[in-house]
């Protein structure tokens, strides 16, 4: 009670230096000017799109649905609307009363050739108070050499610092030293639990799809919570208003169509978007017998239904829907997600704009054997979430942005169902217990300019788990982590609750135009987390949450960095330096059982961890020249009393060095050339390091927890992308995108298993497996 009632008085103090900010008086005579900015040629709201008040030197952005709010006092006024890659916009207003302005921006000619990282203007990186903050351009992603020739945002965004794939040619990424379930993934503000299709060789996410993509990787905003690491927040397109338009790409491994377009009116407008690739098909034509009759694809479908009752609401109606089937004669597996998100946005007053959101999520996957045996059976696990959630922004003057709001959430976890096959099956049927639970959040935060050269973004989250009865048994575990007894949990009843606050806070302090330090600090708890012994993850990982024997997991994050520009804005430099402190860390004993284990709450071990490491980033916006440069260090250590003899180990995100070269270059009008070079220090590993005999089985003996390392990893892909000279008269474009993915054959280790030699037993090697040679695919890209 005494921390709910210290969160109260946090959220009374904010809300007081805020609204002290300017008096009541001078709030009286402001007049307001609203409104959303848009792309010219389909209507999307543009998201984070700058207006300056000239006469002010100061202005605001639009928020992620594209809508801006200003006050002034009564006059005269010049507005610069401006996004990167369009035209920017001048507009004067004679201010007497509050009024509404909406703006159409057009595209530049040059927008295909950008590769931009993050920025609204050219000085945005120095300007704006968040830091530890990436937001890609779509059109930037198009350009990065592709697996398969498939376009992929998760992949694009472990070539930024601090991000860093978990193995090779997954959808897996851990951000800071972070395990690949501290990252929060959210699609059109859905949770997405697992994003990777074809076992992560490519992520959920259709490019031709999305609109924005966000990744925070520390400085998390108060809005949201629920992991340790990450956001990425990823947000669908909302449909073309203008003109009916097909885009879409055939290529070596899956092809894809969009369209999108109004119904009837401007007002209403539909996206919908599939994807499927078709390795089945070209399975019967497979060398080998026993695959031929193998089932193996993907596929996705992105819907969105967009309609604008008036100038104040409009309502949103999202979903995605995807799955991958496997398939073989002797075994069947799949998985998949679903979300639908239903969104209000209504704008109360020309300064206060509300969001309110109702959130369905599900991700599911089964594995079973061919009917027809005694011993084939089916096993399935699903898990549900039920959010319901309003955000409020409300634009008290230009020196203050306020948000606030809340969300709850209904989890509902069912680890496993199996059950024999058929009238011979020699299994019965095994259920675990479904985890019921429910998770709140209220926050409140403010964007203050305090001055010219200093401005801060500070917020308070209150965070509340509470598990649920489900009309089964709670075990009871004690020092030895051994099942000593139980406690039958009705369903309904609430019998545990885990509050916590989460302070946030960021400060920019601009030296000048061309640099700036800033700072921040967060802290995030977790109160799900996933049951996975591997670097990657498969979808197989159970996810279960915090209990009376589980803690939620803690983590305080501290940042500091230097930015800097050159060469007027075409080069973009910074460095930033973290440290991370984890509390209540879950790993598993060794040799654990996590498959089927309904006391798997034994099988975990408790500890803590800390991650510290320096980002560099240099981004360089040429006229024929883009990119970016990325190196990271990073340390992640674990440390838990009943793992490696209570001595810190390194975590398996333990990766200390990571380069990363982007670099696209517009050879002429038809043709551009990208690459990019990836290098990054092995992955922690622990390896047999002597053997003994017991009646004649040999018996590995292992080192210490990830004492030993896989070897570094490194690669090269290029692209030829080449576009057909534009006939002006037709509305048809295309392009030819040639892509090698590992073009100089580095043969890297995907697994290391040790084996003993058939012919002398007395003999054990090394033996890896590496996924890919050099990879070439051809895709050709379309639109209409």
């Amino acid at each position: 009670m005494k921390r709910l009632f210290l969160g109260i008085l946090c959220l009374l103090a904010i809300n007081q230096q805020v609204l002290l900010a300017e008096p009541d008086s001078e709030l009286a005579n402001k007049v307001t000017v609203n409104g959303h900015v848009k792309d010219a040629a389909n209507g999307e709201e543009l998201i984070g799109a700058t207006i300056l008040v000239v006469e002010k030197s100061r202005g605001t952005s639009t928020n992620v649905y594209g809508f801006y709010s200003v006050s002034l006092d009564p006059g005269q006024y010049t507005l610069v609307y401006s996004y990167i890659g369009y035209k920017s916009v001048e507009k004067n207003i004679d201010l007497n009363s509050s009024i509404t302005v909406n703006i159409e921006l057009e595209e530049e000619s040059l927008l295909l050739n950008e590769v931009v990282v993050t920025s609204t203007k050219p000085n945005d990186n120095i300007t704006r108070t968040e830091m530890s903050v990436a937001k890609l351009d779509i059109k930037s992603i198009q350009r990065i050499p592709a697996l398969m020739g498939e376009v992929d945002i998760i992949k694009a965004i472990q070539l930024l610092p601090g991000v860093q794939s978990t193995a090779e040619g997954t959808s897996g990424f851990s951000v800071r030293g972070g395990a690949v379930d501290h990252n929060l993934i959210l699609l059109d503000e859905a949770t997405v639990y697992n994003a990777s299709h074809l076992m992560g060789f490519f992520s959920v996410f259709n490019n031709d799809a999305v609109k924005d993509v966000k990744l925070y990787k520390g400085d998390i905003p108060a809005s949201s919570g629920g992991r340790l690491a990450s956001l990425l927040d990823v947000r669908m397109k909302d449909g073309n208003s203008k003109n009916f338009s097909l885009t879409g790409g055939i290529g070596t491994i899956s092809s894809r169509l969009t369209m999108e377009g109004p119904l009837v009116t401007e007002n209403t407008t539909f996206m919908v978007a599939g994807r499927r690739t078709y390795a089945d098909v070209f399975l019967p034509l497979a060398p080998n017998r026993d695959i031929r009759d193998n089932t193996l694809f993907f596929y996705d479908l992105n819907v969105k239904l967009s309609h604008r009752i008036n100038d104040k609401h409009r309502v949103f109606l999202s979903g995605y829907y995807g799955r991958d089937i496997f398939g073989s004669s002797f075994a069947r597996f799949g998985f998949g997600n679903q979300t639908t998100t239903l969104r209000w946005n209504y704008i109360l007053t020309p300064k206060l704009f509300l969001n309110t959101t109702a959130i369905y999520s599900n991700y599911n996957y089964y594995l079973g054997t061919a009917e027809g045996e005694p011993t084939s059976f089916v096993w399935n696990s699903f898990m549900n979430d039920y959010s319901l959630k309003f955000d409020f922004t409300y634009f008290l003057n230009s020196n203050n942005t306020i948000k606030f709001g809340g969300q709850s959430t209904y989890h509902l976890l069912s680890p496993a169902k199996a059950k024999g096959l058929g009238d011979n099956a020699i299994l019965g049927e095994f259920f675990l217990p479904e985890y019921l639970s429910l998770e709140h959040g209220l926050y409140v935060m403010n964007e203050q300019t305090v001055s010219d050269r200093l401005s801060l973004k500070y917020g308070l989250r209150l965070s509340v788990l509470q598990n649920v009865g489900n009309n089964h048994n709670q075990y009871i575990f004690d020092e030895n982590y051994e099942a000593v007894g139980s406690i039958y949990r009705k369903k309904g009843e609430i019998y545990n609750t885990y509050p916590n606050l989460e302070p946030r806070l960021g400060v920019n302090y601009t030296i000048n135009e061309r640099n700036s330090i800033k700072s921040s600090y967060s802290r995030t708890v977790q109160y799900i987390q996933q049951a996975t012994n591997g670097a990657a993850g498969t979808p197989l990982d159970i996810w279960f949450t915090a209990s009376p024997t589980i803690k939620p997991q803690i983590a305080d994050q501290f940042a500091v960095g230097y930015f800097r520009n050159f060469f007027d804005n075409t080069l973009e430099s910074s460095i930033e330096f973290y440290y991370k402190d984890m509390r209540n860390v879950v790993d598993f004993k060794d040799f654990a059982n996590l498959i089927l284990n309904e006391k798997l709450e034994g099988e975990l071990r408790i500890g803590t961890a800390e991650s510290y490491g320096m980002e560099f980033l240099t981004n360089f916006n040429l006229k024929k020249l883009n990119g970016w440069v990325s190196y990271t260090y990073s340390r992640v250590f674990r440390t838990i009393d009943e793992i490696n003899k209570g001595k810190p180990y390194s975590a398996i995100s333990d990766k200390p060095h990571d380069i990363a070269i982007v670099a696209n270059y517009e050879v002429s009008s038809q043709f551009s050339v990208s690459a990019n070079w990836i290098y990054s220090t092995g992955i922690p590993a622990t390896f047999p390091t002597g053997r003994y005999e017991i009646m004649g089985t040999i018996i590995p003996l292992y080192s210490s927890r990830n004492n030993f390392r896989y070897p570094d990893y490194h690669r090269l892909d290029v692209a030829l992308i080449y576009k057909p000279k534009r006939n002006t008269t037709k509305k048809w474009q295309s392009e030819w995108n040639l892509s090698i993915y590992n073009a100089y054959n580095r043969k890297n280790a995907w697994a290391i298993n040790f084996v003993q030699d058939e012919e002398n037993p007395t003999k054990t090697y090394a033996e890896k497996t590496y996924l890919f040679s050099i990879l070439p695919s051809l895709t050709y890209n379309f639109k209409f």
